[in-house]
């Protein structure tokens, strides 16, 4: 089920009809990526240009600027903009004094003209050969912090010694990053993160890493050792803390009948050693992510008193990647900096 983050209203009657015009138009999208094979009458008679303009416009909300990122004049671009507005039926951007405003209608746009575009430069990027040391482009992983933090450095690494012309784009994934992980990998390369939350999705095995608990250095109350007791007392920093969204650690921890008590809820690792540091507060994070951090943040690195199941990262990936040459030579390159990290530990 997807998360919600707020109240859900009842939308009025120009949103009704904006978002009924923009399902509309979606399933022929989504056709290009999705299973069904038909030829969509609708993207054959479309100007895949517009898609381009479409997207500048509603970002700079603005036919001059627009015009200026688009190295184009201002009136082609105010004829697309009148192409546009016939094709949706809508005016997209109404003049209020000196400026543009969003219709409903483009509101609801502004979020899928990008995925479009990705979905578009993923298709025509595609080659029958790979030359990572002269090719120029750049891989788009959606990811944790945590990953980013001890995979990523390898993985930039050796990205740099073998295709100099390649970027790397470490994206922070959020709870509907996963819960719409289908939609997610259409618009990225893949998505770095632990069994358990996504199934029947082509995956890549990357590492294992075990979780650990952290205190403050300065914690009297925490002797040599942690107890079961203790993690049912002391206050708590966890993440998320949602139905979908939450360290599998903390959901073990809850199954075996400890209820955490939590204080703080952070939606990120990184943070979590800092808000341990000088409290009486418990977290439970990565041990790959716990020594690089514990001399900084001023924390002691313990062993849970529990059998924690290890957490085992894996890169996913949507299946149209199958046979791309760049995307095989991406999940190896990610695969070797899995076993650097391993390697690391001995």
């Amino acid at each position: 089920m997807p998360l919600c983050f707020g109240c859900v209203t009842q939308p009025n009657v120009a949103d009704a009809l904006a978002i009924r015009k923009t399902n509309s138009l979606m399933p022929a999208i989504h056709g290009v990526y999705g299973d069904r094979m038909t030829v969509d009458r609708v993207l054959v008679n479309l100007d895949l240009n517009l898609l381009v303009t479409l997207d500048v416009l509603l970002r700079e909300r603005n036919v001059t600027r627009a015009a200026e990122q688009l190295g184009s004049s201002q009136p082609a671009v105010s004829a697309a903009l009148a192409r546009l507005r016939r094709h949706f039926g809508d005016q997209l951007l109404n003049r209020v004094g000196n400026r543009y405003e969003l219709t409903p209608l483009a509101a609801h746009l502004v979020a899928r003209t990008a995925p479009a575009l990705a979905g578009v430069r993923r298709v025509f990027s595609v080659s029958t050969e790979f030359d990572p040391a002269t090719v120029e482009r750049e891989f788009t992983i959606a990811t944790s912090d945590y990953a980013a933090t001890v995979l990523g450095p390898i993985a930039a690494r050796l990205l740099a010694e073998r295709a100099p012309g390649i970027r790397l784009h470490l994206q922070q994934q959020t709870p509907a990053t996963v819960d719409h992980a289908v939609d997610t990998l259409r618009t990225v390369d893949g998505i770095v993160l632990p069994h358990g939350f996504l199934t029947d999705i082509p995956h890549t095995e990357l590492y294992e890493d075990r979780w650990v608990c952290i205190v403050a250095r300065d914690n009297d109350a925490v002797g040599a050792q942690l107890t079961l007791a203790q993690l049912g007392e002391l206050p708590w920093v966890v993440l998320y803390n949602l139905p979908t969204a939450f360290a599998p650690a903390t959901q073990q921890l809850r199954m075996i009948g400890v209820e955490p008590h939590v204080q703080v809820v952070v939606d990120g690792f990184l943070p979590m050693p800092f808000l341990v540091a000088g409290t009486n507060r418990v977290a439970l994070i990565q041990e790959h992510l716990a020594r690089r951090i514990a001399g900084v943040a001023d924390i002691r690195v313990m062993a849970c008193p529990f059998e924690a199941v290890p957490l085992a990262e894996a890169f996913w990936w949507h299946p149209m990647y199958r046979a791309d040459p760049a995307h095989a030579w991406l999940r190896d390159l990610l695969t070797e900096a899995g076993r650097q990290l391993t390697a690391g530990d001995r």
